[in-house]
């Protein structure tokens, strides 16, 4: 299993740096992955003092994409940094690990993408059960909500604006003001 390792490294954590695989177990319906975290210290998100000293550290098991029909059980051991800032009114802070995680995160950025990928193509009831159907379940307000925290697009200035012709023909009447309109109707 030793030289699967970093084949599996690769694979599941090939775009996030600072993550270390540690065991992967693989039975008839579950891949469990037991992974921690590298960096020797992290930016506060309050205050943005980079810190190295550890406070503690905890668990993470946010939900990822189902590998050949298993579904996958991430394991992952964060820190939490003490914040080096006197001032800071943050004291303590666990470790993001971008690409993987994000504070209050649920969901690898991998699932995340999908599921805003899929809300974004056909919304809700359709769309919870396209992830189904994909072995990821969820409600039909998931990929709503993922939609609503989108950031909105840039608006930019149109090249050409189109008249809606009817819309200046009722606006604008050269007619004089009768009592009934052309079709007889008041």
């Amino acid at each position: 299993m030793n030289e699967v390792l970093p084949q599996l490294e690769e694979l599941l954590f090939s775009s996030v740096e600072g993550v270390l695989l540690e065991s992967v177990e693989v039975t008839d319906t579950v891949v469990r992955v037991q992974a921690h975290t590298t960096a020797g210290r992290a930016a506060c998100p309050e205050c943005g003092c980079w810190s190295g000293r550890i406070h503690g550290s905890y668990l993470r098991f946010p939900r990822d994409l189902p590998a050949a029909g298993r579904f996958v059980v991430v394991s992952l051991r964060v820190r939490r940094f003490v914040c080096a800032e006197n001032s800071c009114p943050r004291k303590t802070f666990a470790e993001q690990v971008p690409g993987l995680t994000r504070r209050f995160g649920r969901q690898t950025e991998r699932l995340r993408s999908t599921l805003v990928s899929v809300g974004l193509a056909l919304a809700g009831r359709a769309g919870a059960r396209m992830t189904d159907a994909s072995q990821v379940s969820v409600s039909r307000s998931t990929p709503l909500g993922l939609i609503a925290s989108l950031p909105d697009p840039s608006a930019t200035t149109p090249r050409v604006v189109g008249v809606d012709e009817y819309a200046q023909r009722k606006a604008v009447s050269t007619e004089p003001c009768s009592s009934t309109s052309k079709h007889g109707v008041r």
